[in-house]
């Protein structure tokens, strides 16, 4: 660091100011700004949520309000809008706020608002993406890998850009938010960021064919019943590099899925039943955690 031009100290030229405040882009503004940001809300009744220390609730009679930060965006709900409004004109006092209105875009997620309930979707990602990558003139294609067709780590030659394949697959990873049908495809090119190969590559440019002709594809959250139901399923020795099997789970609230995963299994398993039985025991874990 150095003294600003203009208002250097010409008998203490070494010297540097004290900042009575976190900057803007200075490394430590962001951990500055969520302590001020996070001490100022309980004085407004909100409480921190264990297993999310951004997420804050506050109990108003019967009413609630949840409040959601992530680093400067903010996102308020709750079940009474006169409890909302004060929040807002609360946090207008101590910060300099915008408030923009019912959510519509947030962290690359569009909101539809309809009568049933919110349709999320991604499809102004999707777009920036297949432009980025120049996959935009490319025809698209019905389903986003081959058919009964695993990827080999080994198999033909190493792709001659490997930074480009970590960016892109990278980027792909995004898209799980709300594109929970990629979510398997996605899970196989990512084992091979270290060292893609040429039909990795392929198998990427597969997924954004797919993402373009299904760039309004999102998901669905009604207003229906509040049963939580799961559903979970393995295949044995499915990954022919290591023989392990992949967990495949998805978690709905009603008719709306709220948490899915496909990941491998950490040890090879000896039999489908076996398989299983991890599965089953994933998805039982992810239950009680969301209970």
């Amino acid at each position: 660091m150095s003294q600003p031009p203009g208002f250097v100290n010409s008998y203490q030229p070494s010297h540097v100011c004290k900042l009575h405040k976190s900057l803007y882009s200075l490394k430590q503004a962001p951990r500055a700004w969520n302590e001020r940001f996070t001490n100022f809300l309980p004085s407004l009744g909100f409480l921190t949520i264990y297993l999310d220390f951004f997420l804050f609730v506050k109990h108003v009679g019967h009413f609630v309000v949840i409040l959601l930060l992530y680093v400067d965006d903010i996102i308020i709900t709750g079940s009474a809008t006169v409890a909302i409004t004060d929040v807002i004109q609360a946090l207008a006092q101590e910060f300099d706020i915008k408030y923009l209105g019912p959510l519509h875009y947030f962290l690359g997620i569009q909101i539809a608002h309809h009568s049933t309930g919110l349709f999320l979707s991604q499809s102004k990602y999707v777009s920036d993406l297949l432009h980025k990558t120049d996959i935009g003139l490319s025809k698209p294609c019905n389903t986003p890998c081959l058919p009964y067709t695993r990827l080999l780590k080994d198999d033909g030659k190493p792709f001659h850009d490997p930074a480009l394949y970590r960016n892109v697959v990278g980027a792909l990873q995004c898209l799980t938010f709300t594109r929970p049908n990629v979510a398997f495809s996605l899970h196989q090119v990512c084992q091979f960021m270290h060292c893609p190969m040429e039909s990795h590559f392929i198998a990427v440019k597969r997924i954004l064919r797919y993402l373009k002709g299904t760039m309004d594809y999102g998901v669905q959250l009604s207003k229906k019943d509040l049963c939580l139901t799961a559903f979970s399923d393995a295949d044995w020795a499915g990954d022919p590099n290591d023989r392990r099997s992949t967990i495949g789970l998805v978690v709905y609230l009603g008719s709306s899925p709220i948490s899915w995963s496909y990941k491998k299994q950490n040890t090879v398993s000896k039999s489908s039943t076996e398989a299983e039985y991890r599965a089953l025991s994933s998805t039982a874990a992810e239950i009680d955690w969301i209970t």
